[in-house]
């Protein structure tokens, strides 16, 4: 007996396929088969996947793809005839076939795509060779014509596929599902098998591994087409056949079809097709006539050394000589020179280039080729953690480029090496924990309430799977356990998690190739963007050539305010001020950090103003110590570095490797060099056992735990002992090592940014307004950011003025003292329109009225829409008149000044109505009449602008919120916030916007936008608060709402309104507040009381956060409520942390005594 599947569809047949790669081998080992294919829907997102699990477990993998065939030619493209493509399964015999299935799949998605990616039988015609082509399931054209009673025209098609392919490497295939329409349709298939000799084969359309995955599969359609399971109008498979069967179930339903089940195997053998993994294939970089490449990239080098050094150590020029050495034993000259030349191409064609990112920094090659712009040998990183000689892996050079320009640093390498030699690469969304349980309680028809509440009973821990999550979430595992929705609910969730739902486009990713791309990986189509089907990964193992070309915003903030500060100061230079300026340092220090790169969330202030940062290497250590996990050495290192006397090491030999970061371990660098020059090992031996120890490999690291200490003569590595460290120093050291490895940051990509930070800082400090108007230009399409920057300008002393239609360029620009709104910032107005008002302000000089705008301006694109717009942004303010009196007048100001133009056209003005200066018709006089309010200009600035720009209508109601425990929005919308999802919290801000729903019980809900002075929050308020405050819940009102926090990965913050109350409630409390305020102490002394509920609460990892921001030596006293044990520990008693600790646990929680 032998039977092989060869129609199959696993989770890369996007929502529809449910074979998962990762359980189909065992059940193919189950059912006693030696071999499977893989045929996903018009793509081959998961041929390598496929390829590599079936290897693994012996089974032989054969490549596929179940093809679109046009109905007609993959041009036409007629709605009704034409988006119903027929299906054809082509499986690769050999490397040949490969190639040819991946052009013929990205054809589909280049030229062919209609609805579906599609193919024709041209194509088909001209790429068939090394190819086995099937005739497909129902939707083949074989069986449509054969269910259309049209059996010579299935004949003549199957006749066509077998004359392309040849008679021997086509099939019929026979399929039985228990579907009604395939009992004349297999009938046909026989018939024609006998009249053609054409070959049979049995396949089963596999969409699911076993027969109880149906309902799963079921599910993952609902979610595809957003429908629910009880929606009987749906798309829905109509059996639950379409498994992964055995040859005995297959059997019983053809047991006269020996010869098809035979043919499975024969199909299986002739299909041979191999993949070669981490062989490389590297683009050859054109150099000038009369050089190698070798001798051109060391011409490069050596120019490039004697440019960056003057009397260099000679360790400097050795370093060069090793890495040049390095890289060309290894193979990766041409990779250095086709990084060296799009990079020069940037730098030249003034395109802000980063100064490095990553562990690329590293080289003093890439250095001296200005590939990077941090010297390795000052910040003593290593090479080999970027290209390590004792391991061969690709090196990876990732570039971060203006973001505007980005997309032109692309342009030019698909122009020097070809566009069908330059792809960029797709990414998979995929469904995690807590986005499954959402996706399939939306088609199992719960409630959104009733969803929300298991979805959040996932912790946020990330890359937690379901199953984790039942087993450290006692709520959820209660809820499992009891009630059987839930149950179901869960256990489908886990069946599709981690499944690949959609693609993207990977946000850096572009892949290089010596010959098309399409000869190595498949390509498709994000909008118009031509992409891998592969992702990044794979193409690295496939041996391609890949980078990251990233889009960096800052460095265009740094671009822009270096070009305004250039008209005053022509000869200024980012990359030339000093990098140890004592003022941007003591800004730092005083946390003024606001739209500093990398520094400007709370947490980062608060290091910056405890650390009292004076250098780069502060900086770096900063970048590297701020995250999860290292987070914890933030005090350890703050102490040591204000109190040199607590630095201690475990050794001597310790101090020049850790002195720079005060005896803590904080950087990958710092791990090789203690391996290197403690235990004896080379630099590639220590890169190597920090990888294995990051990636917890267990047996490893306690087998390298001996190496270390003692030696290991066969790899030539002497051992700590060896060189003169004692054994207990050795084992400690390797304990912390372990402990520390999996967080130690990567020093090389953190020099970068904190370079960047550094330069961001220094624009602050000294060119306050260049920066700022830079920084807020970038964020043209964040109010909420604007608004918080400009909060920023006023702490600075610098003012920001409106849209001028006689100041304002496109971008916020400096005017005097104060910064000026761009015209860019109004609604409605395009670049085009900008471009021509600055160009007519520059011929005729500025704009003396409202007749003398749009009389200069009629020739151009200017509309309605834009001049009511300038006029109610205060951008027309310049005229002296008032807002109200312009919207008055300008719609018949344009139609008479239309009306003139018209007839001036027609001919039918007479010589003296047209050397008339005074044109009647747009002279029409402007009436006197009062402003309007506050309000209603506040409120049109905002419909305009997005901001509030003469005030903000919070600021008449502030005084009442005094000692409230109201927070403000933008806390709550901040990355790092200290708030807990489900936390009760209490804003206060104006509604913007109110849009009703009526939910599937009928009844009805409202989403809420509220706003303040900070940002603005969208809110639920369900049927019941409705009833109660819907009154207060009116467009404009000002309002304070209470309600429940939520958090979800997937979505920005909400609140779900518990109460709503009108903020004049408040007014008659606000005498006694501001009494209180006044006399209320300032928080310097005393010790500290925390209670929280239990020591297994997120919270508690929040507290510690917090108050490992303000070291000290106060007393804290931590009490938890269900053990009664205490915990002591010590920080500094600010007001900010004070405040945050309430924030948190609520006022009752912190107390001081």
């Amino acid at each position: 007996m032998s039977f092989v599947h060869l129609h199959v569809h696993t989770e890369y047949s996007l929502l529809d396929g449910a074979c998962r790669i990762s359980g189909m081998m065992d059940r193919v080992k189950e059912l006693g088969q030696s071999a499977i294919a893989i045929t996903d829907h018009g793509v081959m997102y998961g041929c390598i996947d496929f390829y590599k699990a079936a290897k693994a477990a012996g089974v032989k993998p054969i490549i596929g793809c179940e093809v679109y065939v046009a109905r007609r030619s993959m041009a036409d493209r007629v709605h009704g005839i034409d988006n119903d493509p027929y299906h054809l399964v082509l499986l690769c015999k050999d490397r040949k076939g490969y190639e040819n299935l991946c052009l013929m799949v990205s054809e589909a998605f280049m030229n062919g795509f209609y609805g579906k990616p599609r193919v024709d039988l041209e194509l088909l015609e001209k790429y068939h060779e090394g190819l086995i082509c099937l005739s497909a399931c129902l939707a083949g054209a074989v069986p449509q014509y054969l269910m259309r009673e049209d059996y010579e025209g299935a004949k003549a098609y199957a006749l066509k596929l077998a004359e392309i392919f040849g008679p021997e490497h086509f099939y019929l295939e026979l399929q039985d599902h228990g579907i009604e329409e395939q009992i004349p349709v297999n009938q046909g298939v026989l018939r024609l098998a006998r009249e053609t000799g054409l070959p049979l084969v049995v396949t089963n359309d596999a969409h699911y591994l076993r027969k109880e995955d149906a309902r799963m599969q079921d599910v993952l359609m609902c979610i595809q087409m957003g429908k629910t399971v009880d929606d009987e109008n749906r798309m829905k498979f109509q059996t639950e056949e379409f498994y992964l069967k055995s040859e005995e179930e297959l059997r019983q339903l053809f047991p006269n079809a020996e010869e098809a089940f035979e043919n499975t195997q024969k199909i299986a053998d002739r299909c041979n097709l191999e993949f070669e993994f981490n062989n490389y294939h590297l683009p050859s970089f054109p150099v000038p006539e009369g050089y190698t490449n070798e001798k051109y990239f060391r011409k490069l080098c050596y120019e490039g050394f004697e440019e960056r050094y003057q009397d260099p150590p000679a360790e400097y020029l050795e370093r060069l000589e090793y890495e040049i050495g390095v890289i060309s034993r290894m193979g990766y000259v041409n990779y250095y020179l086709i990084v060296w030349d799009f990079i020069r191409y940037a730098k030249e064609s003034g395109i802000p280039v980063g100064p490095g990112r990553g562990s690329g920094a590293a080289s003093i090659v890439a250095y001296c080729m200005h590939i990077t712009e941090v010297d390795p040998m000052k910040y003593a990183l290593i090479f080999e953690r970027f290209l390590n000689p004792e391991r061969v892996s690709m090196p990876d050079f990732d570039t971060d480029f203006c973001q505007e320009r980005r997309g032109e640093v692309i342009d030019y390498v698909m122009r020097k090496y070809g566009s069908d030699h330059v792809a960029q690469i797709a990414t998979f969304g995929t469904m995690a924990a807590r986005g499954a349980i959402r996706d399939v309680g939306r088609a199992l028809n719960f409630t959104y309430a009733e969803t929300d509440v298991v979805a959040k009973l996932v912790p946020t821990t990330p890359h937690i799977t379901l199953k984790e999550a039942l087993e450290v979430s006692p709520q959820l595992k209660e809820m499992y356990d009891t009630d059987e929705r839930v149950k179901t609910l869960i256990d489908t969730a886990m069946s599709l998690e981690g499944m690949p739902r959609n693609t993207s486009t990977h946000a850096a990713g572009v892949v290089i190739t010596a010959d098309p791309v399409c000869s190595y990986v498949p390509l498709s189509r994000n909008d118009d963007t031509i992409v891998t089907q592969y992702t990044m990964t794979t193409i690295e193992e496939l041996g391609l050539l890949k980078m990251d070309f990233l889009g960096l915003r800052n460095l265009t903030v740094i671009k822009d305010a270096q070009e305004q500060i250039r008209r005053f100061q022509p000869d200024f230079d980012i990359n030339k001020v000093p990098d140890d300026d004592p003022e941007t340092f003591a800004m730092l220090m005083e946390g003024k950090t606001q739209g500093v790169f990398q520094l400007e969330s709370a947490g980062m202030t608060g290091v910056c103003v405890n650390m009292k940062a004076s250098s780069i290497e502060d900086i770096t250590a900063i970048v590297a110590l701020y995250r999860p996990g290292p987070m914890d050495s933030i005090p350890k290192f703050i102490e040591n570095k204000l109190n040199h006397k607590k630095v201690t090491y475990k050794c001597p030999e310790l101090e020049p490797i850790l002195k720079v970061t005060y005896g803590c371990i904080v950087y990958q660098e710092q791990v090789i060099e203690i391996f290197r020059q403690l235990g004896g090992y080379t630099m590639g031996q220590a890169d190597n056992i920090r990888r294995a120890i990051s990636k917890k490999k267990i047996k490893v690291i306690e087998e390298e735990r001996k190496v270390f200490v003692y030696g290991d003569p066969q790899k030539n590595i002497p051992g700590c002992i060896a060189n003169g460290i004692s054994e207990s120093v050795a084992q400690s050291l390797y304990d912390e090592i372990v402990a520390f490895a999996n967080y130690a940051f990567n020093k090389a990509h953190a020099v970068c940014y904190a370079v960047v930070s550094y330069q961001t800082a220094y624009l602050k400090c000294h060119y306050p307004k260049q920066y700022m108007a830079a920084l807020m230009t970038s964020v043209l399409d964040s109010a909420a950011k604007i608004s918080g920057y400009i909060a920023e300008c006023k702490e600075l002393g610098i003012a920001t003025l409106p849209p001028d239609i006689n100041h304002s360029n496109d971008q916020f620009t400096v005017d005097g003292d104060s910064i000026r709104f761009g015209l860019g910032a109004v609604k409605n107005v395009g670049h085009g329109l900008i471009r021509s008002v600055v160009a007519k302000r520059e011929e005729g000089g500025p704009f003396k009225s409202l007749e003398d705008f749009l009389t200069r301006m009629s020739d151009g694109e200017l509309n309605k829409r834009a001049v009511e717009n300038f006029i109610k942004c205060g951008a027309m303010d310049c005229f002296g008149r008032n807002r109200s009196e312009l919207l008055a007048v300008y719609d018949r100001m344009m139609d008479s000044l239309s009306s003139s133009r018209k007839k001036n056209l027609e001919g039918q003005m007479g010589l003296f109505a047209m050397l008339d200066e005074e044109d009647s018709g747009v002279s029409i006089p402007i009436p006197e009449l009062p402003e309007l309010s506050r309000a209603e200009l506040m409120s049109y600035e905002k419909e305009t602008t997005g901001l509030y720009m003469t005030g903000h209508p919070m600021d008449d109601y502030r005084p009442y919120l005094k000692n409230t425990h109201v927070v403000p929005i933008g806390n709550l919308m901040e990355e790092e916030n200290p708030y807990q999802d489900d936390q009760i919290v209490s804003v206060a801000g104006i509604v913007q916007a109110v849009r009703m729903k009526t939910t599937r019980n009928n009844s009805m809900m409202a989403y809420v936008t509220v706003e303040d002075d900070t940002a603005a929050i969208e809110m639920l308020a369900f049927s019941n608060v409705l009833n109660q405050y819907g009154g207060y819940l009116r467009e404009n009102a000002p309002v304070v709402i209470t309600g429940r926090l939520s958090l979800r990965d997937d979505k920005e913050p909400q609140i779900v309104i518990n109460r709503a109350r009108p903020i004049s409630d408040f007014a008659n409390e606000t005498v006694a507040a501001e009494q209180q305020q006044k006399t209320a102490p300032m928080v310097h002394r005393g010790m500290l009381y925390l209670r929280l509920p239990t020591e297994q609460t997120p919270l508690f990892g929040k507290i510690r956060a917090i108050l490992n921001m303000f070291p000290g030596d106060s007393s804290v006293v931590l009490y938890f409520a269900d053990t009664k044990q205490r915990r002591g520990t010590r920080c500094a008693l600010d007001e900010r942390m004070i405040n945050e600790l309430k924030n948190v646990l609520n006022e009752a929680n912190v107390v001081i005594k």
